[in-house]
């Protein structure tokens, strides 16, 4: 319910992602990895713990209007973000996308971010069915501080 609440937008309606980058949001890791034309940090509201979104730096909603840097650098860092999570946490396969548009599901849809979902077998349960939430055994500042490692190294 905290994300249904939760407004979409920065202070004063500025893009969430281009604050997040700039000045940090209270209550929120910072960015893992930025690069010169893209970024990587934790989803706030993951699937699963290490749920990392993958990010242009300049703010784009349109998939088409990304430059080849932009689009080179967005690709290399899903792969290193693959590996970060491999290395740190094991997982058995994951979920790679981008929700293009409001209508297909994107939350945010004014600047592009692909996420990078980490999977383990049996991840699911019945808590999302039965009690409408999702469990995750790990909280966002400890996967941060894990994640930040493997980056820096």
């Amino acid at each position: 319910m905290e994300y249904i609440r939760e407004p979409k937008d920065g202070p004063d309606g500025a893009c969430v992602f281009c604050t997040l980058l700039a000045d940090g949001l209270e209550g929120q890791p910072g960015p893992l990895f930025v690069g010169e034309t893209a970024w990587v940090t934790l989803a706030k509201y993951p699937y699963n713990p290490g749920h990392l979104l993958v990010l242009p730096v300049r703010h784009e909603g349109d998939l088409e209007a990304l430059t080849d840097a932009e689009s080179g650098e967005i690709a290399a860092l899903i792969r290193r973000s693959v590996g970060v999570l491999r290395e740190a946490s094991a997982p058995h396969g994951f979920n790679v996308g981008l929700n293009l548009g409001r209508a297909a599901g994107a939350g945010i849809p004014d600047h592009l971010h692909w996420h990078v979902i980490p999977r383990w077998g049996g991840d699911s349960n019945f808590m999302p069915v039965v009690g409408n939430t999702r469990v995750l055994p790990e909280l966002l500042a400890e996967t941060y501080e894990r994640l930040k490692a493997v980056f820096d190294a």
